[in-house]
């Protein structure tokens, strides 16, 4: 098993950063890698809410993600999961209201953590390891500061 964890301090209300992250249909609005949403149960946000996402890899490619919502504490905890090849991954979004430069600000911290579900997954893992690593926690960075940039309300005005 690997974990990758990624914090950003986003200087916005906890709640405001909270309903971006949990709008899934407006999730490639704001998030640049991401090109569809595809919400694939009706109604609110829940344990077994799912839905499919296509990100862009840098290459250009598209790569399609399924994302399911395991656990849901607005607004402080999100947590999914999502299998992939090779891996099934839980990713938990973790917010935090803390005191900076007198200012209050929401610490969002994202951890992913993969674990093989497959022989060849666990073959990759111990190949690839830290190359995989440093690619999921500079993807994890990208979502973060896409985050910010669409929650902090001066960097949403000087982007207008």
């Amino acid at each position: 098993m690997s974990t990758v964890t990624v914090t950003e301090c986003i200087e916005a209300q906890d709640v405001d950063v909270w309903r971006l992250l949990t709008d899934l249909p407006g999730r490639a609005g704001w998030l640049a890698a991401v090109g569809t949403v595809d919400v694939l149960t009706p109604g609110d946000l829940r344990p077994g809410t799912a839905w499919r996402e296509t990100r862009v890899r840098p290459d250009g490619a598209a790569e399609p993600e399924e994302f399911v919502v395991v656990e849901v504490v607005a607004p402080e905890r999100l947590v999914l999961s999502s299998r992939g090849a090779g891996a099934d991954y839980r990713v938990t979004w973790t917010l935090r209201t803390v005191a900076r430069r007198r200012r209050c600000c929401t610490e969002v911290t994202v951890e992913q953590e993969a674990v093989p579900s497959a022989r060849y997954g666990r073959m990759l893992a111990l190949i690839l390891g830290g190359l995989a690593a440093r690619a999921v926690e500079s993807a994890l960075r990208r979502d973060l500061a896409d985050l910010a940039r669409a929650a902090e309300p001066t960097r949403s005005a000087e982007a207008a």
